[in-house]
Order: structure tokens, then sequence, then C-alpha cells
């Protein structure tokens, strides 16, 4: 007896083995028929496997309730003892309510799934024959097809079979019920059948043996005359009978339809005979074929009717398709014919069309299919008309590169997987990916996602459709295409024309800018021109493949102008295989990374070693800066030089940066975004230490030789101590001193603060490499104290003076340059402070509190948007800093992992310690690291700082790319920031402000 107001043990079963309606559940296991069956676990089991428990318990109950008394205990028994029979009826029941319903009908189809025998796992259309056999007339062709079609269905849900297996073997069952349905019409009209021989060509899905579970099955027929029958009454009976088999397979019956035979894809369409000669055929594909046509032919195959008359037409027409590329404007015509599909979706539809919108199934078979034409001339291996097999055969034959065909074999069967379970659940021709919640449960159920089936589908799908969008402009679009379907083998060139029409296939801003970038690249005859155009093809995708490829083009035009001379620019690009993509991701990712490259572009080099993209330690850098500072004649020089030092190593971060988030063939994009944020703030935060390093050096040597009067230490405040600068970041210090022994200490107090102005004065010289600005405002006293301290003036100031604000910015001093035993000492002081014993009292936390809440509301830059301003925004990085920063004052003495200067590391050791649990953590984790990441990638793009998106249309698509967003989807990037910030602002409200 269940208690009231709780909850039975069922119910809650029912919960974790995935049932969504668990009422409704208990009240089906409790219907009479299923008494033989309510007290066995495994049934629980099997039903919480299937995509949909809800709809596999509805459908077994009807399927139970629809047998005879005498066959219920047969079913019952066989569903408990027979594990095979026991997941293959479920999984078909809880993935096709249009099969349950067909089961409900014919109770006793599920025999049908009982017995399998070896040729049952892979069967042909010699099996599907058979099964079609007893068939004589429309409705009992329709039963017949089902029944086969739910043992293809029962295979494919459990895993028996995969993606491709499946859609052959539809296909099969296709060629069958074609042959089935023609033996009907000869039947009911043996005079027409005698008078003529006719031949089914299947096309498209059903010619390349890659058949949907809902699809129209594309024929051509083909008729000729039985010996000594008059040709004209001969095609008419052909007309006849061809006729009727479109409507034994089309025409709505009691038992629905099956699919609709289309036969458009005949000569003329529409408006031509339905059956023609083979003559007739081909007079026509001769004079008047349009070049799509020929692409539809490549998948031809006779499966029905007269089979010595389907292979004269297959031997007739299959030279024809491989001619096709020689036609005039062959490339230009199947990319025209690819956009107008595109532009023919619906615009409410285009986001979820999987097959013809971009990054969809069509993208991949139109990319695959000119291949083939282009280069099936020459090498018959590629004479295939199923998909997956041509991109192998590509593959193979070096046409595609193997990773490209490897990733869209991979996302292909991705996409056709989703296509067969969104048909299969209701039997209907869609492409479209439900909106439904419940839908795209089962759908991500049924594809084996169990944790959290909707979000990891969405990710799922978008990360594959980004897969094919990519590669299917570098294939489909590629302007080599061109040369090799117009030039003799062996010639290729990348002629203006063909040049414009890959430029405006792929939407430049100003095709004619970048054809004259071209034009200097690419013209003439000089070796150097003919290394371009090989490179060229390669690069203008790539470019493509980012936010501004007019940007790319144009950097790489003036790279090639600085570089073009030199014996190894081009080498490097033509020969090292990741140098050309990288350096194409970088410059036409933004404005940061080229401005750097083209200050000194020899710093290209970086982009072709193996190891070029690794960040260089904090000592090996210091070493390299002290060293060129050694060599150089005055401050100023050797200033510049560390400068230098600088600008390659925020050159070689930027692109490790750019490489990592945008992906290239030899290296995926970086799943992890925090970690792309950790190299990047270590990064730059040790060139800068190594930087302000050498200028120290090179200021004391200019005015006091080896050794300064005191000694001398730069404490990181602020990003720099805690190892998280941004490429726009200031360097937050402290400076620190201590008068050598015998030196007066306002001698050594004024040696301190000229070598801190000469430090300052240095890294701000105006030169071509980027400024280093040094920000001492975390002092004592703020502007209003004195630039440096000595450590006994620090002390005394701390220990009678020290401000709450004050201890909370010490939580980041950490040790940066200069005499690191000084540094060491200078720390030891401040911990007590930073981490005070038994933590901050109450005062001290609504100090804090108080000046956490006037900082959101004075600092925030008039007109700003709250929810997007990612560093004092809602959910930014101020929130999430103070919230971790209290709990290291508050916890710090007792917690020695929170005693770190790194957010997410004391983020982590407090959720270690037990004080954030973990959801709320990584919370405010992934909105620290999605903060940091939209100020970088603003620098990045902008080439300035920025702590909001940018508001110029191409800008935000760059920082939307850099954030791994599509063209096109920067409203979502939008969405999910203001979410994520949103949460974690929740977050905030409960840890900081106790709310």
């Amino acid at each position: 007896m269940t208690v009231p107001g709780r909850r039975s043990s069922t119910f809650s079963r029912l919960l974790r083995h995935g049932f969504t309606d668990p009422s409704e559940a208990e009240r089906l296991l409790d219907v009479p028929e299923l008494s033989a069956l309510r007290g066995d676990p495994v049934l629980l089991d099997a039903l919480g496997a299937t995509a949909d428990p809800d709809l596999a318990l509805r459908g077994l109950v009807r399927l139970v309730e629809a047998q005879a008394e005498t066959e219920r205990q047969t079913l019952t028994t066989t569903l408990l003892s027979a594990k095979p029979f026991r997941d293959r009826l479920l999984g078909v029941l809880g993935a096709s309510e249009a099969l349950a319903d067909h089961l409900a009908r014919h109770p006793r189809d599920w025999e049908s799934l009982v017995t399998y025998e070896a040729v049952d796992l892979h069967p042909g259309v010699a099996e599907f024959e058979q099964g079609l056999a007893e068939a004589t007339d429309p409705v009992s062709l329709r039963v017949a097809y089902r029944r086969c079609l739910l043992a293809i269905a029962a295979r494919d849900v459990c895993g028996t079979t995969d993606v491709a297996q499946a859609a052959a073997e539809l296909a099969d069952l296709a060629t069958a019920t074609l042959r089935a349905a023609l033996a009907i019409a000869r039947t009911a009209a043996p005079a027409d059948a005698a008078m003529c021989r006719l031949a089914v060509i299947a096309m498209g899905k059903c010619g390349g043996h890659e058949l949907n579970y809902v699809s129209d099955v594309d024929v051509i027929f083909v008729g000729e005359p039985a010996e000594g029958a008059d040709e004209g009454k001969a095609l008419q009976a052909a007309t006849r009978l061809a006729s009727h088999l479109m409507r034994i397979c089309s025409e709505a019956t009691v038992e629905g339809t099956i699919w609709p035979v289309d036969a458009n894809l005949r000569p003329e369409g529409r408006n031509g005979p339905l059956v023609r000669t083979l003559s007739s055929h081909l007079a026509y594909y001769q004079r008047w074929a349009k070049t799509w046509e020929f692409q539809a032919l490549l998948k031809a195959r006779a499966v029905a009717g007269d089979p010595e008359l389907g292979a004269q037409y297959i031997a007739a027409v299959s030279p024809l398709v491989w001619q096709a590329a020689e036609r005039e404007n062959f490339v230009p015509d199947v990319q025209q014919m690819r956009r107008r599909v595109v532009a023919g979706i619906p615009v409410a539809q285009v986001d979820r069309e999987l097959k013809l919108g971009p990054g969809g199934l069509r993208d991949v078979e139109f990319a695959v299919q000119l291949l083939q034409l282009v280069h099936g001339r020459s090498d018959a291996t590629l004479h295939s008309g199923t998909t997956l097999d041509a991109l192998a055969a590509l593959a193979a034959g070096g046409y595609v590169g193997r990773a490209d065909a490897s990733q869209l074999d991979e996302a292909y069967r991705f996409l056709r997987a989703m296509e067969h379970r969104i048909q299969l659940y209701r039997l209907r021709r869609t492409h479209l990916v439900p909106e439904d919640e419940a839908d795209l449960r089962r759908l991500g159920r049924s594809l084996g996602m169990r944790t959290d089936p909707v979000a990891e589908l969405n990710k799922e799908w978008k990360r594959h459709a980004a897969v094919v969008r990519r590669l299917h402009e570098k294939l489909f679009y590629r302007p080599l295409l061109d040369a090799v379907a117009q030039l003799a083998p062996g010639e290729i060139r990348l002629s203006p024309k063909a040049a414009g029409q890959r430029l405006e296939a792929l939407g430049y801003a100003d095709p004619a800018a970048a054809l004259r970038h071209l034009e200097a690249l690419a013209s003439g005859v000089s070796r150097k021109a003919a290394i371009q155009r090989t490179l060229l093809p390669v690069l203008l995708g790539w470019f493509a493949d980012s936010a501004d490829p007019d940007a790319g083009l144009l950097g790489f035009r003036k790279v090639s102008d600085a570089l073009g001379k030199t014996p190894w620019y081009l080498r490097l690009l033509r020969d090292e295989g990741a140098a050309a993509e990288n350096l194409a991701r970088v410059l036409s990712a933004g404005r940061l990374a080229p401005d750097l490259l083209l200050r000194a572009p020899e710093a290209v080099a970086i982009l072709g070693d193996p190891e070029g993209l690794k960040p260089r330690g904090r000592d090996h850098l210091e070493q390299e800066v002290l060293a060129a500072v050694g060599r150089a004649g005055g401050a100023e020089q050797a200033v510049a030089a560390a400068r230098g030092v600088r600008r390659r190593e925020l050159f070689r971060t930027a692109a490790a940066d750019l490489i990592g988030s945008y992906g290239t063939e030899d290296s995926p994009r970086e799943p992890d975004p925090g970690a792309l944020v950790d190299r990047v703030g270590e990064a730059v935060t040790d060139l800068n230490a190594a930087t302000i390093a050498g200028a120290l050096r090179a200021a004391v040597r200019a005015e006091w030789g080896e050794e300064l009067p005191t000694r001398f230490a730069v404490i990181g405040m602020g990003r720099f101590g805690g190892h998280e600068l941004g490429y726009g970041s200031d360097a937050d210090v402290l400076f620190v001193h201590e008068p050598r022994e015998g030196v007066d200490e306002q001698e050594a107090t004024r040696a301190a603060n000229r070598v801190v102005a000469e430090m300052r004065r240095l890294l701000q010289l105006p030169t071509a490499d980027p400024p280093l600005l040094i920000d001492a405002d975390l002092r004592p006293e703020g502007k209003s104290g004195p630039l440096v301290r000595s450590l006994k003036s620090y002390e005394a100031y701390y220990r009678r003076w020290s401000l709450v604000w004050e201890s909370q910015a010490l939580l980041r001093a950490a040790p940066m340059a200069g005499d690191l035993e000084l540094a060491d000492r200078f720390i030891g002081l401040v911990d007590p402070l930073r981490y005070p014993a038994e933590g901050l009292g109450e005062d001290a936390v609504r100090e804090i509190r108080r000046l956490k809440a006037r900082m959101e509301s004075e600092r925030l830059p008039r007109g700003a948007d709250p929810t997007l301003h990612a560093k004092l925004g809602r959910g930014g990085l101020s929130d999430v800093e103070w919230t971790v920063q209290l709990l290291q004052m508050r916890h710090g003495w007792a917690e020695p992992a929170l005693r770190t200067t790194r957010t997410r590391e004391a983020l982590a050791a407090a959720h270690a310690a037990g004080l954030i649990p973990t959801e709320e953590a990584q919370t405010l984790d992934e909105a620290w690291v999605l903060a940091t990441r939209v100020r970088n990638a603003v620098m990045l793009v902008r080439g300035r700082p920025g702590d909001t998106f940018p508001s110029e249309p191409r800008e935000l698509a760059a920082v939307g790319r850099y954030l791994g967003y599509e063209a096109g989807h920067v409203g979502e990037m939008v969405d999910d920031y203001r979410r994520i910030t949103r949460r974690a602002r929740a977050v905030v409200e409960e840890l900081f402000y106790g709310a």
C-alpha cells in the first residue's frame, strides 16, 4: 500500500527507467492483459532501454490486447524468455508509432521477429521478394511490405545493422516491391504485358542503394515493343503498365500507402512521355539534356522489369554521365543548382532542415557527385551510385583528403541516422528536425544518448553539420575543379573567371578587390606565381571558412609581398601541410594577429613548426630577453629588443589560440574552452613578466651598471598576479625595494623611483611593437600613495592602515621580476592579511559586499548592457572573482589549497573542500571562462580591448566563430551568453550576498 502523499516505489522505478509519464505507465502495467508480465523486472529494464519507454509500453499493451486469447500467452511467454526478440519488438515499439499501429492491426506479425536465421540478418532482394510473394493486390502488398519493414526497423534500432546497411536493405525492399507491383499490373493486363518489354530504372536514393524509410522512389521507364508488335501500341501498353505500377505503390488504401513513385526525372520531366524507347532516351540525352540530368543519372540502376533492356539502358547512358564534366559551364551549373535548392527552403525551416539546409545531407551528396563527375572520366573506381562508397573511393584515389573523407563519412552517417529515426516514428516523409521536446528526447535516446538526450543531440547535430558545411565548401567550390574539368589532364591553373565564381559562391564582400589581390599573387610565369596558383585554391576555401574572408586574402597578399622573395616562405606553405591552413586561420580571424605578424612577417615560420605554437615558458623567455638586453647598445635599443620578443610571443599565443578555437585538418578544435583560456593567461603573463624583467635590467644598466643601490622586486597584482592576463590587459603591479647594506634609505628610494619611471617610459615608447602599460594603482593609498615603498614601509602601512579592499587585492599578489628573495619576503608579509586567521569577521564581509554593490552601480559604463558586459555585468568576471575571493579570505587560513592567485584553481579548491556544490562550481567556472573568452575574442577581432560584444556585424560574426558558433548563429551566441551568466549571477546572489 502506498502512503498518501508519497510516491510508490514503482513510480520511482519508472522514472529511473526513463518514463516521462510514470502515472500513466503504472496504469498501463496494471491492465489485466499484462498480468503475466507485470512483476517481471526484465520487462521494465527492456522498456527502459528503448527510445521512448512510454511509447513502447503503450504499443505493447495495444499488441497484447489485439491478440486472440489463445495467442496472448504465447506472446507474453516469448517476450519474457527470448531476450533478442524482446529487444527487437520493444525497440520497434519505442521508436515507431506507425509500426505499433501496424502490429495492432495485424497482431500475428510479431512472429516475424522471433526466429532469425543467418540470412535474416542481412537479407537481399531475393529474401524480400519471398516476403512479398503472396501479395496479389495493393492492400496485401502493403501489409507484406510493412511486415518486411518491421524486420528492417528491428535490426536497425537494435544495432544489428548500421545506417548504411539499413538504407541498402530499404532500397532492396523497394526493388522487390517495384517487381511485385509490376507483377500485379501485368496480371491485371496480360495483353499489355505481352505487347511490350518494360524496364524500371531506379534513380535517386533507391538507385544509389541508400533509401530512407519514407521517400519518393524515383524511377525512369524504358519501353520496347515485343517481337512483332507495333512500336506505338507497345509504348501505349507500357505506359498503362507503368501508370498502374505507380498507382499500386502510391495510392492510399485501407492499409495506407507504400511510397510515391516519382517519374519526374525522365527526359522533359512531367511534360515528357512516361515511357520512351531506349533510342528516344539516348537522342534526348545527346541533344537536349541539362547538366543536372547527367548528375541524376549517376545513380541510375535497373531494378525491375526486363533485365536485358535495363542493362542496355545503363550501358548506353553510362558513357554520357562520365562525359558530362566536359560540358561548357559544367561546374557553375552544378553550383547554381545547389544554391537554388538552398534558396528554395522556407526561411523558418532552414535551421531544422536535415537534408537540404546548409550542412545537411544534400551538401555531402552534391560535393561527392561533383567530384565523381569531374574525376570519374578517367577513374572507373569512382563509378558508384552510393554516396559513402563513392566517398571512400574518392579518398582511396587521393581526390579527397583521408581526414576530410573520414569526417564526412562520420557526419553523413550521423545525419542519415537522424533522418531514419525521424521518419520511422510515424512513417512520414520529412527531413525536418522536430521542435517538440518529447520528439527530440525520443530522437536523442534512439541514437544512444541517455544522460541529457536533447542537449547531446543538438550538440552532436550542430557539430556534424558544421563539419559538413566546412568540408562541403572546400570540396564543392574548389576552383581547381573548373580547371580540371575544362583543361587537359595535368594542366592546373586558376583562371580569373574561375576565381570570380569562387569568390561569389563563397560570399566575399568585395569580389573586385579580391580578384585584384588574386591577380597580383597568381599572374605571371615566375616560379613564385606558379606556387601561388597551387596554393590559392586551397587557401580561398580556408579564408571562406571565416567571418572575414576579404581580410584573410588581403593579409595573405601583404605577407606574400613582404616575404615573397625569401627562399623559404612559399616552400613552407607548399610543403608543410599545417602551415598554409594555420596562416589562413590567423589572417582571417581578426586584426590583432595579422597586425602582429605584419610588423615582422618572418614570424610566419612559427606556423610551420610542429612545436611552433607551443608557448615558451617564463624561464626560457626571460633568458632570451635578458640576453638580448645584454647585447644592446643602450636602454632604448635593449627594451626595443625585449618588446620585439614580446610581439613575437604575442603572435605565437594568438595564433595558437585561434587555431585551437577554429581547429584545422590536422588538429581538431580544442574541446575544452577553459584550457584555451588558461593557456592564453599563462602565456601572456609569462611574456609580460619576462619583458618587465628585461626593462628592469635595461633601466638599471643605463644608470647604475650591474647593481641598483637597493634590492628591487616587481609584484604582479590583479590578472597579472593571477596568471590570467588577456591580450589587451595592463600589467597591475606593486614595486617593493630594500636598501642594500650601507646605502642611505632616501638614496635607495630615489633610485627605486627613478628605475620605475625609466621602466615605464621604455615600455611605452612609440614603436611598431605594442606597448606594455604598467598600472600601480593597487598600491597602498592608491594613486595618492608613493609609487615605490620599502618592505619596512609596506609592513608599517599594512600593520596600521590596511583596508579590507587592499587585503582582497593582495589575494592576487605574486612575484614577477627582480629580486625573488625580497619578493618572497613580501609575500610572507601579506599572507596573514589575505588569509586572516579564523577568517573574515562579519564587519569585513559586509564591507566587501558594500564595495561590490557600489562598484556595480557606479563603474558600469553609461549605456552598457549589464547582461552583456563581460567584466562588470551580471554573472561576469567581477561577479565570479569577488565570490571566489570572499571564500578565499574566509576559509584560506584553514584550507591551504585556497591559497592561490588563480581564480579557476581557487574555485576548484573551494569545491573540493565542500564550500561550493558541484553544479554551482561548474556554473561559475563556465561563466568565468566564457566572459574571459569574449574579452579575448574582442581583442583578437578588433585589435583593441573591449568588454562587450561588438556591434558591427562582421566583427560580431568573427567573435562568434572564435567561440565556436557558425555563421548566422550570433543570436544564439548572445542568448547563450545571457543564459550562462544569468545562472552564474544566481549563484553569486546565494554565495556572495547570502541571498
